[in-house]
């Protein structure tokens, strides 16, 4: 249990919430640091974020570094520090309840559990572009989509609801899929330049590598697509509360922070060197493309199966990692208290049933209903419009919730700073920095979603800033209402009992 302790008053921030022990005594801790390696790759690398991000060119990388030095890690420093001196179930929602007390604590759990349902459905629209990747032919109807991306959440579901060792045993059987599949991509690009090709991107200008903040021909457009690969830090630590041991927390920040930079820049690089910004821009399957053209199609089909399980498990992953925010939502009666009940498997099954139920739903408004009153695309890029509207208005609504990872740590320091100060695992001047440049880049990203399209191709950016900026707003009146509804409905109980 955390030793930041200050006075108990009723229903006060300061007051222990009852998911604090409820769950260390019905959840057995059973996630090593492996484990919490596996599930943060799981949630954080998303290796197609490399297909989007390569239309910049060689500035691909500058946004990647700048966005590693500006976002990702003093967002792995937050959370580290965090995690350290709160390690209870719900990450975000219990910091940000010991910071600013009820109200924000939901309103920024629903802004942080929001995006892990719309993820779930771009997980499976990738899942989709994969199999047309194999061939142009399948798949081409909306409602065939849709069919197939819900019978995904389906299977994802039942999955989360298993035995949880059994199920974190396959997401670290998918997590060293992915290593493997990034291997192979990595080799493919070296091996593309030895065998004597010529790389279809010329890294030797230097204006290639330049940010360029025209809005027609300009690449700014990757900062908020970069922040988007680098967000989700926190999201294991939503099982904090069954960790095996405190160091734990921090293992899994380092190794997977480190993986998961190394994934990225592999990716970018190979899919720069054998595709071109061009070609590697629009299709996921470009991947499985650039190990098919270098190390040949045998290669290619078991890159192909790596990262096709991945897809699949991450929508597990995302199942079970976001009910978490739900369970202690509900065992805190900030919702209905079934939704804190576990199954004969010690998981919370009615959260991820709840979660899956609202994925179906918001799939088949994208797939069965909105091809009918849009005009951007086509039936055959239908899901590759669908990824990227749901991750950027996922990026938007994210990045809110990433915000309060430090300003909770600022929160904290000026409420007690001798408490504070005896609790660091970074230098004071490190945490400033971290606060700093987070929530700095958690804002420009925002800006940078909401006004610069990342598909200029099939949606503008005039139409974007509607679709996108429309989106956000109903997911942020929702929060808003949700958060008064759940903050009254808590007090009326008692939630924080003396």
């Amino acid at each position: 249990m955390s030793t930041y302790e200050m006075p108990v008053k009723r229903n006060s921030r300061d007051a222990a919430l009852p998911s604090e022990e409820y769950v260390v005594k019905a959840m057995p801790p059973i996630l090593g640091s492996v484990d919490m390696v596996a599930t943060y790759l799981l949630i954080v690398f998303f290796i197609t974020n490399a297909n989007t991000a390569v239309s910049g060119g060689a500035a691909a990388f500058t946004f990647l570094a700048i966005g590693a030095v500006t976002f990702f890690i003093p967002s792995v420093i937050a959370a580290a520090q965090l995690g350290s001196m709160f390690p209870f179930e719900g990450s975000l929602y219990n910091w940000t309840h010991k910071a600013f007390g009820g109200y924000w604590s939901f309103f920024v759990a629903f802004c942080a559990w929001f995006p892990g349902v719309l993820v779930m459905i771009s997980a499976g629209s990738v899942i989709v572009s994969m199999i047309q990747g194999l061939n142009s032919a399948w798949l081409t109807d909306p409602r065939t989509q849709g069919l197939v991306i819900i019978g995904l959440i389906i299977f994802a579901c039942i999955v989360s609801t298993q035995r949880f060792r059994t199920v974190q045993n396959i997401v670290n059987v998918a997590a060293g899929l992915t290593l493997l599949a990034v291997v192979l991509i990595g080799i493919a690009g070296v091996a593309w330049l030895l065998t004597g090709h010529a790389s279809q991107t010329n890294f030797s200008q230097s204006a290639g590598w330049g940010i360029n903040f025209s809005p027609q021909t300009g690449n700014i457009s990757l900062f908020g697509l970069i922040t988007l690969a680098y967000l989700g830090v926190e999201s294991p630590l939503n099982m904090g509360g069954e960790i095996v041991e405190r160091k734990t927390v921090t293992r899994h920040l380092l190794w997977g922070t480190l993986l998961a930079l190394v994934g990225y820049f592999v990716a970018t690089f190979s899919l720069l060197v054998v595709e071109g910004s061009t070609n590697g821009s629009i299709s996921p399957f470009a991947l499985i493309s650039t190990v098919d053209s270098a190390l040949g199609k045998p290669v290619g089909d078991i890159a192909f199966v790596c990262i096709m399980s991945f897809f699949v498990v991450t929508i597990a992953v995302y199942a079970f990692t976001y009910s978490r925010l739900l369970l202690v939502a509900g065992i805190d009666q900030r919702l209905p208290v079934g939704l804190g009940k576990l199954n004969r498997n010690r998981v919370p099954q009615n959260a991820i049933i709840l979660q899956a139920v609202i994925a179906i739903v918001i799939t088949a408004l994208m797939y069965f209903v909105a091809p009918y009153f849009t005009t951007f695309g086509s039936a055959a890029t239908l899901s590759i419009d669908v990824y990227n509207i749901t991750l950027a208005s996922s990026t938007l609504v994210w990045a809110i919730s990433a915000i309060f990872l430090f300003i909770n740590l600022a929160r904290f320091y000026f409420i007690d700073r001798v408490k504070f100060l005896k609790q660091l695992i970074f230098p004071l001047p490190v945490l400033w920095a971290a606060i700093i440049l987070g929530a700095s880049s958690c804002i420009l990203a925002i800006v940078d979603t909401l006004f610069f399209s990342w598909i200029p191709s099939d949606i503008a950016n005039g139409s974007w800033w509607y679709i996108i900026g429309g989106l956000t707003v109903v997911y942020l009146i929702v929060a808003a209402v949700g958060s008064m509804v759940a903050s009254s409905e808590a007090a009326w109980e008692g939630v924080a009992p003396e």
